[in-house]
């Protein structure tokens, strides 16, 4: 496999919301799985990795990156229910940009699994796992030619955003970042110059944001402003707000496709192309 997607396995921002009123576009925390040039990245491991996992161990032997925007609760507690990672034939290799030089990414995540919190330690895993922390606007190898160029965003303890390049096409995974209104943040343009596709933190909306300020979110219209401006051919509008049923999902649709045809709602089990 050559090819290059990114299938969304939750959609949602700061915890699972599932029930009849999200059963459309989804209630769970953000997780993508990326296939490309034969390779496979998971961006962030919220409550969407646990059926992905289900997903991959039906494929048979897992050798991946997974990618942590941070390691805000909603974006790693799936972890503990990733079935692939207990399987001693799988290898994955964990990044985070956002932790020096106060943490590290193996102390956050055995954090997490610890008790009173967890009933299981990390070490349960019995995937090869190798842990790699970084500086947010460092450019990744990963190994056989793909290079994955990151930046930092505005979030209260930091996150990190990805761009993705191959084959001449280019996804980029912006989420959780505030902007600041009438100041175009000069790290996120940098990063989704030109990209193919933009999956962009749309949280909330103009209207909603200035009650919002300092939570580390942004908004749709902000996603589209940034990416009319750096001439990005496709946004994907994500890290929907837990309180958003379907039906106002519906009108942020229909309001982001007017004022930038193409739009799209990221929803669970969506497969794209850039």
């Amino acid at each position: 496999m050559s090819g290059f997607s990114v299938t969304f396995w939750g959609v949602r921002g700061s915890i699972a919301c599932p029930g009849p009123d999200t059963m459309r576009y989804g209630g769970n925390t953000a997780c993508l799985e990326i296939r490309v040039g034969g390779r496979l990245l998971v961006l962030d491991g919220g409550t969407g990795l646990r059926r992905l996992g289900h997903k991959l161990d039906r494929d048979g032997l897992i050798n991946a990156d997974i990618l942590f925007t941070h390691t805000h609760f909603d974006h790693i507690c799936g972890l503990p229910f990733f079935s692939s990672i207990y399987s001693s034939q799988n290898r994955f290799r964990l990044w985070a940009g956002h932790l020096l030089p106060n943490h590290t990414l193996r102390y956050v995540l055995s954090e997490m699994m610890r008790e009173p919190l967890f009933p299981i330690p990390m070490t349960v895993f019995g995937a090869e796992l190798e842990f790699n922390d970084f500086r947010a606007g460092e450019v990744l190898d990963l190994g056989a030619g793909l290079k994955v160029q990151t930046a930092p965003l505005n979030h209260p303890n930091g996150a990190t955003g990805y761009r993705i390049e191959h084959a001449g096409k280019s996804i980029c995974y912006i989420t959780d970042t505030e902007h600041v209104p009438g100041k175009p943040d000069a790290n996120v343009l940098g990063l989704i110059e030109g990209a193919d596709l933009v999956i962009y933190d749309c949280t909330y909306t103009d209207e909603q944001f200035p009650s919002h300020v300092g939570w580390g979110h942004s908004t749709w219209e902000e996603g589209v402003r940034l990416c009319d401006a750096a001439k990005v051919r496709r946004l994907a509008i994500f890290h929907h707000d837990p309180a958003n049923d379907d039906t106002i999902m519906d009108a942020i649709a229909a309001a982001a496709d007017q004022r930038r045809p193409g739009t799209i709602v990221a929803v669970e089990g969506m497969t794209l192309t850039p």
